[in-house]
């Protein structure tokens, strides 16, 4: 930002100004590039898991099946349009930043005032600032008359700061600190008024450099995306080429091509796992409408599949674990120390009613400044029930703060009386240098003030004075203080946060602060919560002192990062991700932005905070509370689960159904799986895997284990292993029906029927038994599963309609067989996972043993 050459309070011409427009542009972020609907589309639908959905759509188009094809079309449309809505909703957290960005203005032009839109004002004009405005531009105040601004937007840091007139030599500041003459866009005046000349306007402000930083933020594909998207390439490779196998032999072999390119068909569809990208859309969505119960607002529905493995939180204190907003919290008065707790009776001790009664009196009748809010506040309680609440009192005069003395006076008279009262606060040092304390007096209260700072606390001191004489002087140095003592104020730590944080911890969940404000009061806070290494802090410098090596091995030991910028925070997030960590951020200040886009999992204050964080994270807490977090932790690590359950079912289930579509090709058997057998155990299979499992209660350990690896995919090779197993094992069991019904002379429809019930029999006791891992069948069956009661009531009527009923029968090319051979069926189908039940009881009883 340029040094201004102050010239004359006239401003800008006209001519100067649309010059400057045209040169310069308007004074807004430039609008992203948007990704049209027809490019997002082709984006989706490129991907593997999309193009495996639409190939098994058309198979079933080919083979008459109407329904099944429109249901996986269905899907297709569905996933598009979920797509697209997502998409065109994160455009939107630079379009929040733009309208914050340019409010309203009132400018210098041609010599007079003019109101204009913000995003008109252009570098060169001369601002008119005053209590209530929102800055529209960065610019260095010319004049200044007691203005302080909040600049929490910017700094996280909630309380305002001082402001001052420009003087030769100052040098250029980052937002923050006080007696500072820069002011910044989107950061709100409290107090007092100005004349600035604009020096930066659009992306060029310090705001405008956040929106680029968020603009050239992308999120990657989560793990599980990559990971799904890659077995579903290695499954569909290997099935294409089966597929060629089976019709190639099966033409050679028994020299029907069309039969042999509807085995290759039925085969395809048997191994085609097109229900991998159903189950995981299904699970998201649904997880997303379960996590909006808990108050939390899913914006990114992949970040549900991420959320149970994050192993940092990175934390915003303002606004996050405290409320962003100053109360009181200790008076001291007459060599007492008082706590302030407005929820209980008596909230202001009798030794401190005059010390409450001259801070009220101190104050604006309609503040802006959060201490002054504070301590009106105390009118609204029983205190304010009390004589020393003046509300019939007229103003006479106020003394505002100076550079020279950072104490502000007003003058009061009362009605009918004729001696004027003097209410003073500021800052402890100033308020003494207004009573005259001695050096002694002074030495005495350094313990009180030292005391209530280590507690991280912002000090007020409060001096009364009296006047009979008519003319008041000109400045407060006049006036015989006495000084009445300190208040405290605390920004309130969030109720329940403490509780919260234990529970990350005992889930194996590192809590990590991000603030701008000073360390001192950031250390207090983490020792309020019962954070994790509350001593270890490193401020903003330190960190920019620190290399890129250096950063990732230091940041494992801290739990504390204080005094940061914006830009140091995208670093630290950053560093986090390349220390392999799976980082979720919360926040709520425009400052929080590209660190939320940039997280795993960004996660974002819906009351308190701006449009702009609102628009960058994944996730939004509607309620603010942030105990709805470690809801969110349970509810992602119940969802990842039960997603593994739904996938090893889908495994296993898969594995009897494509051997039995290629093995009587290979050995030149009777064909007993059809492209309809293969349609109804879809209809048993998508349910079940989407459904059922996801209606799954979490395990009862599921927030006292740690976090997953980050490198940990949903598909470990012992997971695999055991899905296979199951398989194969139903395989076995299901070929040993066959071939004991070919050896009896059974024909090939009364071969067939066995076969398929065995299959339809054994496909539901894999949903039983992989319910749980840890878990028996028998306990599991005490924990009711309204979808699962569903779906095996539907298969089993719909089993006895086909065994039964003539047409659906000749439809399945079965054959009549007694009620005695079903019955060895069902019962041999049962006992192809009993093995599965014996292997969780000794998993169970070794991890006890251990334990």
């Amino acid at each position: 930002m340029p040094i201004p050459d102050i010239d004359s309070f006239n401003g800008l011409t006209s001519r100067e100004v649309a010059e400057k427009l045209k040169n310069e542009g308007f004074n807004e972020l430039p609008e992203a590039k948007k990704r049209s609907v027809a490019w997002i589309i082709f984006d989706v639908v490129h991907e593997p898991m999309f193009i495996l959905l639409v190939a098994g759509g058309l198979i079933y188009f080919l083979l008459g099946d109407v329904s099944e094809g429109l249901m996986l079309m269905s899907f297709v449309v569905f996933i598009i349009a979920i797509t697209v809505y997502q998409e065109q909703k994160t455009e939107r957290a630079l379009e929040a930043l733009r309208n914050l960005a340019s409010p309203r203005a009132l400018v210098i032009r041609n010599g007079t005032h003019q109101r204009i839109p913000g995003r008109e004002v252009v570098t060169g004009d001369l601002l008119i600032l005053a209590e209530g405005d929102r800055v529209p531009a960065d610019g260095v105040l010319l004049a200044a008359t007691n203005i302080s601004a909040d600049e929490s937007l910017l700094t996280g840091e909630s309380v305002p700061v001082r402001k001052i007139a420009f003087r030769e030599g100052m040098a250029v500041t980052r937002p923050g600190g006080d007696d500072q003459p820069w002011v910044f866009s989107g950061t709100l005046v409290v107090a007092g008024q100005g004349v600035a000349k604009v020096g930066s306007t659009g992306p060029h402000t310090e705001m405008g450099k956040i929106g680029t930083v968020l603009g050239t933020l992308e999120r990657g594909e989560t793990r599980l995306k990559k990971e799904i998207s890659k077995i579903v390439r290695v499954i569909a490779t290997t099935g294409l080429a089966l597929c060629i196998i089976i019709v190639i032999v099966y033409g050679l072999t028994r020299g029907n091509w069309i039969e042999g390119f509807l085995a290759g068909i039925t085969l395809a569809m048997a191994i085609l796992p097109e229900e991998f990208p159903v189950v995981l859309t299904v699970f998201l969505a649904l997880g997303a409408w379960r996590i909006s119960l808990r108050n939390v607002l899913t914006r990114q529905v992949p970040a549900i599949e991420t959320l149970g493995s994050a192993t940092v939180l990175c934390v915003d204190k303002t606004g996050t674990l405290t409320e962003n907003r100053m109360s009181i919290k200790r008076f001291y008065a007459d060599g007492a120390m008082c706590d302030y707790n407005p929820a209980v009776a008596n909230t202001v001790p009798d030794v401190c009613h005059e010390l409450a009664e001259f801070a009220i009196l101190a104050c604006k009748k309609d503040p802006f400044d959060p201490m002054e809010k504070a301590l009106l506040q105390l009118g609204a309680g029983e205190f304010g029930k009390t004589e020393h609440i003046h509300t019939g009192w007229s103003l006479v005069q106020e003394y505002p703060l100076s550079p020279g003395l950072l104490a502000m006076s007003n003058v009061w008279k009362s009605q009918g009386g004729s001696e004027f009262v003097i209410a003073a606060k500021g800052a402890p040092e100033a308020i003494f240098d207004l009573c005259h304390l001695s050096k002694n007096q002074m030495e005495e209260l350094s313990g009180p003030i030292d005391a209530m700072a280590s507690e991280g606390l912002r000090l007020l001191g409060i001096a009364k004075a009296s006047f009979v004489r008519s003319d008041l002087p000109g400045e407060q140095h006049e006036f015989t203080f006495t000084f009445l003592g300190l208040v405290g104020f605390a920004d309130p730590v969030r109720p329940q946060v403490r509780e919260a944080v234990a529970e990350c911890r005992s889930a194996g969940i590192r809590v990590v602060m991000i603030t701008g404000d000073y360390p001192l009061t950031a250390t207090n806070i983490a020792r309020q919560i019962g954070l994790e290494s509350p001593d270890t802090c490193i401020t903003g410098s330190e960190l920019d002192a620190m290399s890129a090596e250096e950063l990732p091995g230091r940041i494992r030991s801290v739990g504390i990062f204080a005094r940061v910028v914006p830009e140091q925070k995208l670093r630290i997030v950053n560093a986090l991700k390349t220390a392999g960590e799976v980082v979720a951020m919360t926040g709520d200040g425009v400052n929080d932005a590209p660190a939320l886009k940039s997280a795993d999992i960004g996660i974002a204050m819906g009351g308190r905070g701006t449009d702009v964080a609102r628009e960058a994270s994944s996730l939004v807490l509607l309620d603010d509370n942030f105990t709805s977090i470690v809801a969110a932790v349970r509810l992602g690590r119940r969802i990842f689960d039960n997603l593994k359950k739904a996938m090893a079912y889908i495994i296993s289930v898969h594995v009897p159904i494509a051997g039995m579509s290629l093995i009587p090709v290979l050995l030149n058997l009777p064909l007993v799986l059809l492209p309809v057998h293969i349609v109804f155990l879809e209809l048993i299979i998508d349910p079940a895997c989407s459904i059922v499992f996801e209606s799954e209660k979490e395990e009862e350990n599921v927030m006292r284990r740690p976090p997953r690896a980050p490198d940990e995919g949903l598909f470990t090779g012992k997971n695999l292993a055991l899905s296979f197993l199951q398989g194969a094992v139903v395989l076995g069991v299901v070929l040993a029906i066959y071939s004991s019904a070919l050896s009896r002379g059974l024909g090939e429809p009364e071969v067939r029927t066995l076969t398929f019930v065995t299959i339809v029999v054994a496909n539901l006791c894999l949903i039983l038994t992989n319910r749980s891992w840890s878990q028996s069948v028998i306990t599991t069956l005490r924990t009711p599963n309204r979808a699962m009661v569903w779906v095996f009531s539907g298969t089993i009527i719909c089993l006895a309609l086909v065994l039964f009923v003539p047409a659906l029968h000749n439809l399945f090319r079965f054959g009549s067989v007694p009620l005695a051979d079903l019955l060895v069926c069902t019962i041999v189908g049962a006992g192809s996972v009993v093995w599965f039940e014996c292997y969780k009881h000794w998993s169970i009883t070794a991890t006890e043993s251990k334990n």
